[in-house]
């Protein structure tokens, strides 16, 4: 990856676009989150519901943390702890952040936040959010190489953006979202990080 190719992304999802690229786990379809046109192209080009909800990811912790300002004070050290990593981190949403993300529960968010570290390190430089998602048909396997993405997919997007080979298992999904109260947390989707593993790291 190099520093234009992470100006590419962010000039498609601002203009947008929808776009192919290679995060920490498997490579994921974008779109600007706000945009519920780009998030409908992208939903077609899953074949997904569009009311099933998706991940809102950053490229980096800082800007995360600052959309979210209500963050309960144990979540954002459980924020600052997990994050970067290969985790979705379901929170309480009460601002209604990027309802378009979040289906039929808009007091519910994901929040991705990439590890990007290596060749991925460019893409750090993006400043937008993302609605991201994984770039297979829905029930599809993770694409861990850019050919891997099924080739309808890859002839739809603005932008392909190849990071060479992922690890290719997608991000494990974390219910945070009575954390704050009670310090519970439950494992929604076992993924690149294994429930013992996330054991040891919560806070």
């Amino acid at each position: 990856m190099t520093a234009a190719e992470a100006q590419e992304l962010e000039s498609c999802i601002a203009a947008g676009g929808v776009a192919l690229f290679p995060a920490d786990t498997v490579y994921g379809l974008a779109a600007d989150p706000d945009s519920a046109a780009a998030v409908d192209r992208l939903y077609e080009l899953k074949r997904r519901r569009p009311d099933q909800p998706s991940a809102v990811m950053f490229f980096g912790l800082a800007p995360a943390l600052a959309a979210l300002p209500k963050l309960g004070f144990r979540t954002r050290a459980a924020f600052e702890q997990l994050l970067p990593g290969p985790l979705t981190l379901i929170v309480p949403n009460p601002e209604r952040r990027y309802p378009i993300a979040c289906g039929p529960a808009p007091e519910r968010l994901g929040v991705r936040v990439p590890d990007l570290s290596g060749p991925l390190t460019p893409l750090a430089g993006v400043t937008l959010p993302v609605l991201q998602s994984s770039a297979n048909h829905h029930g599809g396997p993770d694409p861990r190489k850019l050919e891997d993405v099924p080739a309808e997919i890859r002839a739809a997007v603005d932008l392909a953006l190849d990071g060479g080979e992922l690890p290719g298992v997608a991000s494990t999904v974390v219910d945070m979202t009575t954390y704050e109260d009670d310090g519970e947390w439950a494992v929604l989707r076992e993924g690149a990080l294994s429930t013992q593993a996330l054991t040891a790291l919560v806070p």
